[in-house]
C-alpha cells in the first residue's frame, strides 16, 4: 500500500514520477473502472515507462460510475453542481483526513500558517447545496484558523464589506475566497482598498451572469477592491488537491500534483510545454480513486510546470469519446 507519507513528501520531480507510476500500478489493479478503461486502450502496466504513457480516464466517468481503487467503507460523497436535470459527478472519498491533508499542506505551501490569517468566504451558490468539496475545504479552513472574524458570507454583503474594513484597519492578514460572481456583486455595492487582504476567486458564474474571460473579471476585481493581483484556486470535485494562482492567471501544483496537457485531436498524445491542449491532472493524493484524470478544460503548461486555464472543451471538441461507452 501507498503510504501518505510517501505523497506528500515528494521533494523532486524524479520522486514525483517514480511515485506516480507505482500509483498507476495499484490503481490498474485496484480500480474496476479504471482498469477496464487501460484494457479498451490495450494498455497494461508493461507498456507504461514514463508518466507521459499512462492513460488519462475522462472526467466524464465520474458522472455515470464510482470510480474506487479501496474497498474501504465511504466517509464522504461530494458532488459537482450541475444545471437543472443534468448528471452530477460523485467522487467517493474513504479517506477524508487524505484531503484534510492535502488542502492544509497546500495552503501551508503557497501561503504559509493558516492561523495567522482571517477567513472570510463568500460561496453562496456552493453553500446553497450539499456535497461541495469546495465548502468542505473552507469550513476546516475557517475553523484551523482560529480568529473569531473568520467565516461564511451568503447575501449580506454590506456586514462582509464593513468585516474588510475592519480588519484592514487593524492590518490584520486576511484572505477573501470568492465565487466570481459574488465578488463581482461586491465591488459593484462596495469601492474597496485592500492592504493586507488577498483576493481568491474560486472561477465559475455559475449561471448568475454572463462569462467572461480570466483578464477582464481579474481587471475589474483589482480595481474594485484596489489590490494588484488577483489570487486563483483551481480545483474540482474529482480531485483531491488544488493549484493556486498569486497573480496573472498562472497557477502551480503542490509537489504531489502535475498538470499535463494532451493532443485535442488524439487524447493518449501527451504535448510538449507551451502548446495548448486539453488538461490531464496526475492527483497523487486520489490514491483510493482515480489520480490521472483528463478534465474538460483547455490549457497551457510551462517548461517549469506551472500552467494557464485558457477555457474548456464544448462537448463537440471531446474526441475518442466512444470509449465513454463503457
Amino acid at each position: 500500500m501507498i503510504s501518505k507519507d510517501a505523497i506528500f513528501n515528494i521533494k523532486s520531480n524524479a520522486e514525483f514520477d517514480a511515485l506516480a507510476l507505482e500509483v498507476f500500478k495499484f490503481q490498474f489493479k485496484n480500480n474496476r473502472v479504471y482498469r477496464s478503461f487501460c484494457d479498451l486502450l490495450y494498455i497494461h502496466p508493461s507498456d507504461v515507462k514514463t508518466i507521459a504513457d499512462i492513460p488519462f480516464l475522462p472526467i466524464q466517468f465520474f458522472k455515470s460510475r464510482d470510480v474506487l481503487s479501496s474497498t474501504q467503507t465511504i466517509e464522504k460523497t461530494f458532488s459537482s453542481s450541475g444545471t437543472t436535470g443534468s448528471t452530477t459527478s460523485k467522487h467517493l472519498v474513504t479517506d477524508l483526513k487524505l484531503y484534510e491533508e492535502s488542502y492544509l499542506k497546500a495552503f501551508k505551501h503557497f501561503y504559509g500558517n493558516i492561523e495567522d490569517y482571517v477567513v472570510l468566504a463568500l460561496l453562496p451558490s456552493y453553500l446553497e447545496r450539499d456535497g461541495s468539496s469546495l465548502i468542505y475545504m473552507v469550513d476546516d479552513l475557517i475553523n484551523q484558523s482560529k480568529q473569531s472574524e473568520s467565516g461564511f458570507y451568503l447575501n449580506n454583503l454590506e456586514e462582509l464589506a464593513n468585516t474588510l474594513k475592519t480588519l484592514e484597519a487593524k492590518q490584520q492578514k486576511t484572505l477573501l475566497i470568492g465565487v466570481s460572481f459574488a465578488l463581482l456583486d461586491l465591488v459593484e455595492a462596495y469601492q474597496l482598498k485592500l492592504k493586507h487582504t488577498i483576493v481568491m476567486e474560486t472561477g465559475g458564474m455559475k449561471g448568475r451572469r454572463k462569462e467572461i474571460i480570466r483578464q477582464e473579471l481579474h481587471q475589474i476585481l483589482q480595481t474594485g477592491f484596489g489590490v494588484k493581483q488577483i489570487h486563483s484556486e483551481y480545483g474540482m470535485t474529482e480531485l483531491l488537491s488544488q493549484a493556486y494562482s498569486k497573480g496573472h492567471g498562472v497557477f502551480e501544483c503542490p509537489p504531489w500534483m502535475k498538470i499535463l496537457t494532451r493532443d485535442t485531436e488524439d487524447a493518449l498524445t501527451i504535448q510538449a510545454p507551451n502548446k495548448t491542449g486539453g488538461i490531464n491532472v496526475i492527483d497523487l493524493a486520489n490514491i483510493n480513486s482515480c489520480s490521472f484524470i483528463a478534465t474538460q478544460d483547455l490549457g497551457k503548461v510551462n517548461t517549469n510546470g506551472e500552467f494557464e486555464v485558457i477555457g474548456r472543451f464544448d462537448n463537440s471538441d471531446i474526441r475518442g469519446c466512444n470509449l465513454m461507452a463503457l
